[in-house]
């Protein structure tokens, strides 16, 4: 029989022949990226990939993430819908506003919001947080994963707008979107600097991770607003 251990609101650790991270399958019997879907006890549980998944490494090495059952998230960079998919799951009377860019990623999302009725994607720039002010309410987490060279500008133009004051910000910095040549310890650092001191909201840097070894030259960040 596996085993199931919670890990924090939503998330899970299945020991199946290993070890895996694990969310509880809000649409039971399908699957959104070829995840495996485990038993137990009458409940199913979904993997998630670390490879696949900047929040999922973000568990793993420890970030808190603050999400129960209600919350409301904004996500920018959804791609597809791999990591949207196990927010949904993680908030199953919550919401996940899902803003994506790209028109064939789009597509993916749309399918998987038919499914979940707590996704709601968005086809716009993230860079743009005022084009979907009419969808988006005050939420409690935003988590931005996108590959443009302004990431902690767009981080905090979305959080001016929508972070509730007690909110929480988890941000992966992509170093080479940012910069092809330099060394992603001084593009983070430059990062950081900018969330601290350069915009306004300013956050506190609660903690900031390489997630090696399941992305490479990404940090991981967390923050709240000062």
């Amino acid at each position: 029989m596996p085993e199931v251990k919670l890990l924090s609101d939503g998330i899970f650790e299945v020991t199946k022949d290993k070890k895996q991270l694990a969310t509880m399958n809000l649409d039971p019997g399908k699957v959104v990226y070829g995840e495996k879907l485990i038993q137990v006890e009458g409940v199913e549980y979904r993997t998630w990939d670390p490879r696949r998944s900047k929040l999922g490494a973000m568990v793993l090495k420890k970030f808190n993430i603050s999400l129960k059952e209600n919350s409301k998230v904004l996500y920018l960079g959804a791609a597809s819908g791999t990591t949207v998919s196990h927010v949904s799951d993680i908030v199953p009377e919550g919401a996940v506003y899902a803003v994506e860019f790209a028109p064939r990623s789009m597509r993916g999302l749309i399918g998987l919001a038919s499914r979940r009725k707590n996704v709601h994607p968005i086809l716009i720039d993230a860079g743009k947080p005022e084009s979907y002010a009419h969808i988006v309410e005050p939420v409690d987490l935003i988590f931005q994963d996108v590959a443009q060279p302004n990431q902690a500008e767009i981080a905090a133009r979305n959080a001016s707008r929508y972070l509730k004051r007690d909110g929480y910000l988890l941000l992966s910095i992509k170093a080479r979107s940012i910069d092809t040549v330099a060394n992603p310890k001084e593009v983070y650092k430059g990062e950081i600097k900018k969330l601290e001191q350069a915009f306004e909201p300013k956050f506190e840097v609660l903690n900031a991770k390489d997630l090696m070894p399941y992305h490479e030259d990404h940090l991981g960040i967390l923050a709240k607003i000062r």
